[in-house]
């Protein structure tokens, strides 16, 4: 039976890359979204391409939705031995003293509150995996320095920097907590947009690096953090 790896948080970019890139080393793909149509289209492409490939709609913000939705993975497809968060939050938070305080709780909902839930949720599958793994994605803001945060001030983004920061603070704690249980947590921190995705360009960086980079964490399991710039 073919290892399998939950994709939380499907869409153009990262997760596609992911997916095509472990499905290339004989994974089985779950993916999650909130958008059907998104995952219905994903399935088909990765199908297209040879992969086993299934489709869950999940809301990575509600911690019951997300757990049902990695039940759901269990049942259909078997254990689940790498779990990968692809869940960014906090756009509606540009600035956090005139935003509504309930988007700055959707915000940790969905990068916080949903690993948290998901990652109890899938911790007894990853137990059993002799290569069981939590990976993260993140971006620049959640670097903690005068620079980015000046950054995300300016760039109506603080909500973003806000969530981004807490995630890398879980991963790290994740990471502390799990590795005596021979669970490997790990995140890539992406420095720029992405291609591929609403907010690429021509300068912006190859989704293919970011899944290179997740594969070489993933198989030397030997740092917590790395970035792509």
């Amino acid at each position: 039976m073919s290892k399998v790896i939950a994709i939380v948080g499907f869409g153009p970019g990262t997760a596609t890359a992911v997916a095509e890139r472990f499905a290339a080393e004989r994974f089985s793909i779950a993916l999650m979204a909130r958008n059907e149509e998104r995952l219905a289209a994903g399935v088909a492409a990765l199908s297209a391409r040879g992969a086993t490939v299934f489709g869950f709609p999940a809301n990575a913000g509600d911690p019951e939705s997300i757990r049902t939705a990695i039940r759901a993975v269990r049942s259909q497809m078997g254990p689940i031995a790498v779990l990968h968060w692809n869940v960014y939050g906090g756009l509606d938070a540009g600035d956090l003293l005139t935003a509504d305080v309930a988007s700055v709780r959707t915000a940790f909902d969905a990068t916080v509150v949903g690993l948290l839930a998901a990652t109890v949720e899938v911790l007894p599958d990853l137990k059993k995996s002799a290569s069981g793994a939590i990976l993260v994605s993140n971006g620049a803001f959640g670097e903690v320095s005068a620079e980015v945060d000046e950054a995300a001030v300016n760039l109506h983004a603080m909500g973003l920097a806000l969530s981004s920061a807490a995630k890398n603070k879980l991963v790290g704690l994740l990471a502390q907590r799990l590795k005596g249980e021979g669970i490997y947590v790990g995140e890539v921190t992406v420095y720029g947009t992405i291609k591929g995705t609403p907010s690429g360009d021509g300068n912006s960086i190859d989704p293919v690096l970011i899944a290179e980079e997740y594969w070489r964490l993933y198989q030397t399991r030997s740092q917590t953090r790395a970035a792509v710039k």
